[in-house]
């Protein structure tokens, strides 16, 4: 399968790498590469000592990184999920960075490529996982999960209130021939989902969860926060863009952990200035795509992107 087969378009590209505020010698790290679009658009803005480091699970996305790798010194690539950072930058001898992009979610190459498995609009087999190399494939888990279990995955992550009946259809099938394709999921999903809003498929929220759980994608989100903080320098930043309120919550609340000052009780007497600095600020309000770039891109309609930089206190 030829890697730029599948056209992606940045999701707000200007918007992301201005809000890293780069510094033309300083070290990047683009959590989430994709086919590229932050990543080339940070390169053109860095100088000859500058560095970026690009991760990401998908082959694919690999092979593309990789032959941009080939073409400028400037670029290490690491084939791992982003919660790897600390290891992986330890091993690139790096301490610390000036600026980390995360760019949550699915690519549009890995939706748009039916064999891939993520989507309901064609009948290929049910891998859903975004490195093809490792790890069980929606099919293999689906076999075998308890009942209770498929359920509680869906409903979790996403928000789905026919969970329970989804997940006993599932298991009442696979008693009697596998699902190991993305049409028998989706036409099973549909015989039991019998409302939805307006425009989604019946199998969107199901798809949706059972990929999430595959690639353990929320709970890397909770794991590269801190490490990510930890590792920017003073006045470095993070942005992180997000697609739905799972993973935004996980990252709003984050940040407001990090910002909110101590509670004293009422009889200590301290000044504002003499509490700790929080580790960070927030940059502003979150920042949603244009009416025009979702005219080009209706994809990009849900995306939200929130940016904080790390204060003095390290």
């Amino acid at each position: 399968m030829s890697t730029t087969e599948f056209t992606h378009l940045t999701v707000l590209l200007n918007e992301a790498v201005e809000a890293l505020n780069i510094q033309a010698n300083g070290i990047y790290v683009d959590g989430t590469f994709g086919r590229g679009g932050h990543s080339r658009k940070i390169l053109s803005q860095l100088g000859d000592q500058g560095r970026l480091v690009v991760f990401d699970k998908d082959p694919q996305a690999i092979a593309v990184a990789t032959a941009l790798a080939a073409q400028d010194a400037r670029v290490s690539v690491v084939h791992q999920g982003f919660s790897n950072l600390d290891s992986a930058l330890d091993e690139l001898g790096i301490e610390k960075v000036d600026g980390l992009l995360l760019d949550l979610g699915i690519s549009s190459p890995q939706i748009d490529d039916g064999s891939r498995g993520f989507s309901f609009r064609f009948d290929a087999p049910l891998d859903m996982r975004m490195d093809t190399s490792r790890g069980l494939t929606a099919a293999q888990w689906l076999a075998q999960a308890e009942e209770q279990d498929i359920a509680e995955v869906i409903k979790t992550y996403g928000e789905e209130r026919f969970n329970r009946q989804i997940a006993r259809a599932i298991v009442a099938r696979r008693d009697e021939d596998p699902i190991t394709t993305t049409g028998q999921l989706a036409a099973l999903t549909a015989q039991v989902v019998r409302t939805r809003e307006r425009g989604q498929d019946p199998a969107t929220r199901t798809f949706q969860a059972i990929r999430i759980f595959i690639n353990r994608e929320l709970e890397e989100v909770k794991q590269i926060l801190p490490q990510a903080i930890a590792r920017l320098n003073p006045r470095g930043r993070l942005a992180v863009i997000a697609f739905h309120s799972l993973e935004d919550r996980i990252v709003k609340q984050y940040f407001k952990s990090l910002v909110e000052k101590p509670k004293l009780p009422r009889w200590v007497m301290v000044k504002d200035e003499d509490l700790p600095q929080p580790p960070i600020e927030l940059m502003g309000k979150a920042i949603k795509p244009s009416e025009q770039e979702v005219k080009a891109n209706p994809r990009s309609r849900s995306a939200i992107m929130r940016v904080a930089q790390r204060t003095e206190t390290v």
